[in-house]
């Protein structure tokens, strides 16, 4: 299961009837042009809460050397169309299930991104499998930690969108305030029960 890119080389299959004559059947009916697909082959499969479409149809990839089950995601706003190619190897799938797993997969891979750039986790130089796995399992345990920190308490079951970086901004945002306050011998209980204490803490942040 994966992303394609948006000039993929997949060709569509022949399901007419064969020659009678010698020589190899006939297994491709085209290449299969983006700029305007067959909707006679893609069939229409589901519509998100987005608006966007979900078509879908087995295809034969010329990379792969396989066929796949290839769902095109078409959006239109204002008269601008955009489409991503999401397949899968496992024909049996549906459209919509294939776009709900790779979503989350998407979301897995902000994980080891974090974890790879903020919280250490390719930094360890031992070879040993069990330190490795404590390596391993430090550095998320850390990731977790920092979406706990972030997670306001009236919003517990409910998803938030998180990215280290931004956290990482706002301690330093915070620190740099402190030292502000501090530096200038102003009042931190006034200050900090303004209303723009918390837009100043979020100066610069982003979020995955």
């Amino acid at each position: 299961m994966g992303k394609l890119r948006q000039d993929a080389n997949v060709n569509y299959l022949y399901h007419g009837p064969q020659s009678s004559g010698p020589g190899r059947t006939k297994k491709y009916d085209g290449k299969v042009d983006w700029s305007k697909p067959d909707f006679r082959r893609f069939k229409l499969r589901e519509t998100l809460a987005d608006g966007t479409k979900l078509y879908s149809a087995v295809v034969w990839s010329v990379a792969f050397k396989c066929n796949i089950h290839l769902v095109y995601l078409l959006k239109t706003r204002a008269d601008k169309r955009s489409y991503i190619l999401l397949f899968s190897t496992d024909l049996e799938l549906s459209a919509g299930d294939i776009h709900r797993f790779y979503s989350a997969r998407f979301q897995i891979e902000f994980i080891f991104r974090d974890a790879r750039q903020f919280t250490g986790m390719n930094d360890s130089q031992a070879r040993n499998p069990e330190a490795l796995d404590a390596q391993v399992n430090a550095s998320l345990t850390a990731l977790n930690l920092a979406k706990a920190a972030l997670r306001p308490a009236h919003l517990q079951d409910q998803p938030i969108p998180f990215s280290l970086a931004s956290l990482k901004r706002r301690a330093h945002n915070e620190h740099l305030l402190e030292r502000f306050i501090s530096n200038f011998g102003l009042d931190p209980s006034l200050i900090k029960s303004h209303p723009n204490w918390q837009n100043l803490l979020q100066y610069g942040t982003i979020a995955s």
